[in-house]
């Protein structure tokens, strides 16, 4: 047996318990109870929780069992409890006692659970692999890499505590008045709901600092279950709160749309009846709007709260408006804010999509927004319980289901056709662009010397791609080996290979540049002389991507040999100018809220496997010649964006690139002088977005690492 538990929370007499446990069979049951030191029983509350990421780490596949385990139980200072946790074939006990539970919830503790984290199965077998193939003084210096930051690292509670807004700036807030002081109608359908969330929900629109505001509520629950009393108690106290009983349930999108018509603000927010607003958040609604008066659609960030309402965790820092990540996955979600004429225009929820309702609702909204807008700060507490899609991703796959559809159409509409699939992750969604007609692709690729690493290349090229209508454009850069000019004989005119030849010094923009003059091609693939491919229909995807019209770049997702992420895209700010996300993650793994995987716009991808369409490179100018090393893709890539385009980052194309982790030190004077003046001027040209932010990160995040960790405050 394998368990963990993995967080301990004490709260005045109650002890709770989150953790997994499983055995070598998958089919083996496993149950919970707690004892105390007598061995009596002890009334606890048992709640199975579906764990995804044990299953495929211990098992390589989702399993449709609940592996991890929620309990709650009476604690006194003083004496002993134990969690018994009885599998087929073993039994264990954990003991939990005054001091021990002073340890475990200590500062120091925390560190060291940190780091216990790293430490399971996934970890040790990419970290045997990697010893095998690269020797313990790499695997220790990758180690290093791997636990940077944990010492720096805290707590989401701790970091909401020192940035939520003090009381001081609450009342203030009650003072200030804009020039445009909107009416916002905070609209919430209700079923069912227990009395104690819907009192909390609807005390933090009370206490809300930004006073012109209605609440428009429509209770759908059946007769004998509504919450008429509690929801009367409030309007008589508040003239602002009104609702009416339904006297049936329409279903969430039924109950949604009655409680939309009866809105009578400037902008509807859309809010569940068992969650919390911050004090704030209306406050800093009107402030948005008043700084953007096309603003259509507005949304915050967001967390979760627990159970009890005393725990505050799993932030959802967002960037700002980002369309292909809309269609990956619901980010959006809370807080959303629409205003009130785009809402009758296209109309309410459907019913057909319950489940997704908000969803594709979003996108017929985004579809006709003028302006769409992001607040960078939470003002949104998505409450998590068990029947709750927060907490247990699989209790509503019929709204998964709905989400798939609620994307297709809405690429539909978008006059673009894709086969849209599930992830391995509920609720997150991939989508193959289909490929009008055949056109040609052509791929670029620099080289000096080096014949068997472009070999290589070119040999996954042939052998893997299932699209096969591309010109491969050589540009030769003063190779030193008469090898690589057999080997130029060997392939140049065969397999549409061409081999062109560049007389002056190594300069990345210069030779792709004048590869390009030799593309026929209305793609131009720009791809470096040492990746391989892995995905077979690579081109496809990619070209199914460039060939939206909004599209002016599509990168990808590239390896090590060790299989740790070399590139997943790339953020403006990390490291001073810009930098790859998740470097040296597993391959398996899917990164914060699942960035790793997903389809999304970004500011930059690397050049080093990146599909540019025709119109796009030449408004953009090509590559700039005085970037000759470093930061040459991330400064065309911004001028493609420029010009209007997107940069998508398409992480189901996917290649190996043999790049060394230790490859680009600046150890000699003229290489640090050179890449000291790339550095200047990517400052002096790009200084709006290295001083704003990059609008596909977010301000909450660090720039001094790759994996989206939290900002000191």
């Amino acid at each position: 047996m394998k368990y963990s538990v993995e967080v301990m929370r004490v709260r005045e007499q109650t002890i709770q318990l989150n953790g997994w446990a499983v055995e070598n069979d998958p089919d083996s049951v496993i149950t919970y109870r707690i004892e105390d030191e007598a061995g009596n029983p002890v009334d606890a509350k048992i709640v199975p929780t579906r764990r995804d990421d044990v299953s495929q780490i211990y098992y390589k596949k989702i399993i449709d069992r609940d592996l991890g385990f929620d309990i709650r139980f009476p604690y006194e200072h003083g004496k002993i409890y134990y969690l018994v946790i009885c599998g087929e074939k073993k039994t264990t006990r954990v003991k939990y006692s005054d001091m021990m539970i002073r340890k475990k919830t200590g500062a120091a503790n925390r560190k060291v659970q940190k780091l216990m984290n790293l430490m399971n199965m996934e970890t040790v077998h990419v970290a045997w692999d990697f010893l095998k193939e690269n020797g313990l003084k790499a695997l220790i210096l990758k180690s290093k890499h791997k636990i940077q930051g944990i010492d720096d690292d805290y707590d989401y509670a701790e970091w909401w505590n020192l940035t939520k807004p003090s009381e001081e700036e609450l009342e203030a807030q009650k003072k200030e008045t804009f020039e445009y002081m909107p009416k916002f109608s905070i609209v919430i359908p209700v079923y069912k709901t227990p009395e104690k969330f819907l009192k909390e929900m609807l005390d933090s629109i009370v206490e809300q600092t930004y006073a012109n505001w209605e609440l428009c509520i429509a209770d759908g629950s059946p007769a004998g279950e509504s919450v008429e009393n509690v929801l009367k108690k409030y309007a008589e106290k508040d003239s602002r709160i009104r609702y009416k009983v339904l006297g049936e349930n329409l279903g969430i999108s039924g109950n949604t749309n009655a409680a939309l018509e009866m809105a009578e603000g400037d902008f509807v927010v859309l809010a569940d009846h068992d969650d919390r607003l911050t004090p704030n958040a209306l406050f800093e609604c009107a402030k948005k709007l008043n700084e953007n008066e096309n603003c259509d659609v507005l949304y915050s960030d967001e967390d979760k709260l627990d159970m009890d309402g005393d725990e505050l965790f799993d932030p959802h820092f967002k960037p700002d408006f980002n369309l292909d990540l809309l269609r990956s996955n619901n980010y959006i979600c809370h807080l959303l804010v629409v205003k009130k004429t785009l809402v009758q225009e296209v109309g309410g929820q459907k019913k057909e999509f319950d489940g997704a309702q908000d969803h594709e609702f979003l996108f017929r909204c985004v579809e006709k927004a003028k302006g769409i807008e992001h607040i960078p700060k939470v003002l949104y507490h998505w409450r998590v319980h068990k029947a709750s899609t927060a907490d247990n991703p699989l209790s509503k796959k019929y709204a998964y289901d709905a989400g798939k559809r609620a994307v297709t159409e809405h690429i539909r509409r978008c006059g673009e056709e894709a086969e849209v699939n599930d992830t391995l992750f509920p609720g997150f969604y991939r989508a193959k662009y289909q490929v009008t007609g055949e056109p040609l692709v052509s791929i670029i690729i620099p080289n000096k010397d080096e014949k068997e690493t472009l070999k290589k290349c070119l040999d996954s090229i042939k052998e893997k791609s299932t699209y096969r209508n591309y010109e491969i454009i050589i540009v030769e850069n003063n190779s030193t080996g008469q090898e690589i000019f057999d080997y130029y004989k060997e392939i140049d005119g065969r397999d549409g290979i061409r081999v062109v030849y560049w007389k002056s010094g190594f300069n990345y923009s210069a030779l792709n540049n004048f590869g390009f003059t030799f593309a026929k091609g209305d793609y131009i693939l720009c791809l470096n002389n040492d990746v391989t491919v892995i995905t077979p229909d690579w081109l496809e995807r990619m070209i199914g991507q460039c060939q939206r019209k909004e599209v002016g770049i599509v990168g990808v997702k590239l390896y090590y040999p060790d299989d740790t992420i070399q590139h997943a895209g790339v953020i403006i700010g990390i490291g001073g100018v810009a930098g790859a996300m998740f470097v040296g993650m597993a391959r398996e793994r899917s990164g914060y809220l699942r960035k790793a995987i997903l389809q999304q716009d970004l500011s930059a991808v690397t050049a080093a496997c990146m599909m540019v369409d025709r119109k796009a490179w030449e408004g953009a100018g090509g590559f700039n010649e005085d970037l000759a090393v470093a930061f040459n893709d991330i400064d065309f890539c911004l001028k493609v964006r420029r010009e209007g385009y997107l940069v998508v980052y398409e992480p189901n194309v996917e290649l190996y690139h043999y790049e060394s982790k230790s490859r680009g030190y600046e150890d000699t004077p003229e290489k640090q002088k050179r890449f000291l003046s790339e550095i200047n001027y990517m400052k002096a040209h790009w200084s709006e977005i290295l001083t704003k932010g990059d609008p596909y990160y977010n301000e909450n995040f660090s720039l001094n690492t790759c994996n989206y960790t939290l900002r000191k405050r």
